[in-house]
This record gives C-alpha cells, sequence and structure tokens, in this order.
C-alpha cells in the first residue's frame, strides 16, 4: 500500500468481520465499522485494534432500514474523509425450510444483504470514481455464484445471490474508474474467533479435513483491497478449503 487508505467494513462486532477490521487496521488502513446499537458492543474490536496499535471509528448502524448504511458511510467519511474500500460483511440469516417460513423474513433477508448492499455501493461510488480508485468487496454464501441449493436457504441463499449478480454486474461497469468489485464466499467456519493456528486442530469436513479462521477470510480481503490487486476484479473467491457443498 503506498499511502494509508480508509476502509469502510460493516457489522464488525463480532463475527468475521471483526477479524477483517483488526486485520486492515493492523495493516495500516484507517478503519471505520458498524455495529448495532442494540447488539454487540463495539469495545471488543475497538480494543483489539488498539492493543496492536491501531485505530478505528465505530459507527451504530442498523443496516435492514432503510438509509441507515449510506448515513453510517457519510458519518465515516466525515470523520476519515473518503473511503477507499468498502467491505460489506453484513449478512442476517435465516436457516428455516420454506414451509416454516414468512415473508417478513424473506423481507429481512432482501433488506439486510442486497438492499444494504446496493445502498453502500450507491454511498461510496461516486468519490471514487473521481478519485480513480475503489475496492469493493461482497459476501455471499458457499456455491451462490453457481447458485448451488441447500435445504432451509432458500430464502438466505437468494438474497446473496443477488448480492453476487449485482457485485459482479458492479465489476463490469466500474473497472474503467480504476474500481475493483469481488466477493468472498466463506467455508462453514462455524468458531469466528479462532485463529488459524487454533482452526487447524479442529476437524472438518471439507478436503483439507481442518476448519478454516477469520484469519483465513481476513487475508483473501487484504488481497482483494491492496493496490497491487488492480487486475483481479469480478472474482468470487471462495475462502472455504476446497469445499464445493454449501455446507460442510
Amino acid at each position: 500500500m503506498s499511502l494509508q487508505r480508509t476502509a469502510f467494513v460493516t457489522a464488525a462486532a463480532r463475527g468475521l468481520a471483526r477479524g477483517i477490521a483488526i486485520d486492515l487496521a493492523c495493516g495500516g488502513y484507517r478503519v471505520a465499522f458498524t455495529y448495532r446499537a442494540a447488539g454487540t458492543s463495539p469495545e471488543a474490536t475497538l480494543a483489539a485494534i488498539r492493543a496492536r496499535g491501531g485505530d478505528a471509528r465505530a459507527i451504530a448502524a442498523d443496516h435492514g432500514n432503510a438509509g441507515e448504511t449510506q448515513r453510517a458511510i457519510a458519518r465515516a467519511r466525515e470523520a476519515l474523509g473518503p473511503i477507499d474500500v468498502l467491505v460489506h460483511a453484513v449478512g442476517p440469516i435465516v436457516v428455516k425450510r420454506f414451509a416454516k417460513s414468512t415473508m417478513v423474513e424473506f423481507r429481512e433477508m432482501i433488506a439486510g444483504n442486497l438492499d444494504s448492499a446496493v445502498e453502500a455501493a450507491f454511498a461510496v461510488l461516486p468519490s471514487m470514481r473521481e478519485r480513480g480508485f475503489g475496492r469493493l468487496v461482497f459476501f455471499g454464501m458457499n456455491g451462490t455464484h453457481m447458485t448451488l441449493p441447500a435445504r432451509g436457504m432458500s430464502l438466505y441463499g437468494a438474497a446473496k445471490a443477488g448480492v453476487v449478480q449485482f457485485a459482479r454486474t458492479l465489476s463490469l461497469e466500474e473497472a474503467e474508474h480504476g474500481i475493483t468489485v469481488n466477493i468472498i464466499e466463506p467455508g462453514d467456519i462455524r468458531d469466528k474467533d479462532v485463529d488459524r493456528e487454533g482452526a487447524r486442530t479442529i476437524p472438518a469436513n471439507n478436503p483439507t479435513r481442518h476448519a478454516g479462521s477469520w484469519e483465513d477470510i481476513a487475508y483473501a480481503v487484504r488481497f482483494l483491497v491492496s493496490d497491487e490487486a488492480s487486475f483481479v476484479n469480478g472474482q468470487t473467491i471462495g475462502v472455504n478449503g476446497g469445499l464445493v457443498e454449501p455446507h460442510e
């Protein structure tokens, strides 16, 4: 990274996004991240970043509510300046057979996953175009780039497939402005807090025979958002140990 960039990471109070925010901050990025006011406190993420010599801003936002994603990005821009990197990791999930699902749950999946992704893109892309640089990373579900079916995932899978299609179309339209758009599809990383070394001691049903970790996801994100990855665009990166199916 030739100069300090600013990254905006959604839903980083916990889970994989927490590790991503920590990794980017430790890698020299100015970081703003969101958390739900009624959910997990951002303090653990902030403390972990500060303990490693980094700095970050935490911004409350419920990405399932229209307008909150754009407002959070506006607040991040006021605090840190233009956003160079968007990592849209938020992704509410419901695991339930369709026969037991409701339209309310469907709308929640679309709002929290797809609507928020579109809102985030509207918020960050204009200034990225002006500056001739931008990195967007969205998250799918393992197998959504091929619309692989998974029992209990009809609503969530549909929302994530929409995110993947949206992101890949953006990658075509925005590349001429120096902007790349890529997607990460994580494997079934059940322990979101274990590091890579710890994950290798956990048996898992993928070709590597061990679990993945937040460090594996953060490594992929750091590569995709780097200045040097300017020719990696429109790709869906499976961080899954070679797993083909949506679940281990």
